[in-house]
């Protein structure tokens, strides 16, 4: 199985995310509240994935990317966004993450990016 990190500031949408996850190949590890404490759970857990929010208060999931691919350059991250912000998308992509998925997203999009991100 492997282990997905949840980031998101919404915990309704931690909650559907993990629901989705649960029917899937995936054992979501933790969950992470803003970019600070992603971080501090990515150390701590060493996921295979991590679904990181944009937007985040203290540390906005962009500069959260940063900070984990500067600690693990092989990281795995797939950007969740809602579609107003493309802009802030190609942000995280060239801060590192590896694909993306617009909100409000079905759940085979979310398994499908992450079985995709997980082979690649």
């Amino acid at each position: 199985m492997k282990k997905v990190l949840i980031v998101d500031d919404a915990s309704v949408v931690r909650l559907l995310i993990k629901k989705v996850l649960k029917q899937g190949d995936f054992n979501v590890v933790g969950e992470a509240v803003n970019g600070m404490d992603a971080l501090e759970k990515y150390k701590e857990l060493k996921p295979d994935i991590v679904t990181m929010d944009i937007t985040m208060p203290e540390v906005d999931g962009i500069q959260a990317t940063k900070d984990i691919i500067a600690f693990d350059a092989n990281a795995k991250i797939v950007m969740l966004s809602g579609i107003d912000q493309k802009e802030m998308l190609w942000q995280a992509i060239k801060a590192g993450a590896v694909s993306y998925i617009v909100k409000p997203f079905e759940k085979d999009r979310i398994l499908s990016t992450l079985n995709e991100v997980i082979i690649s």
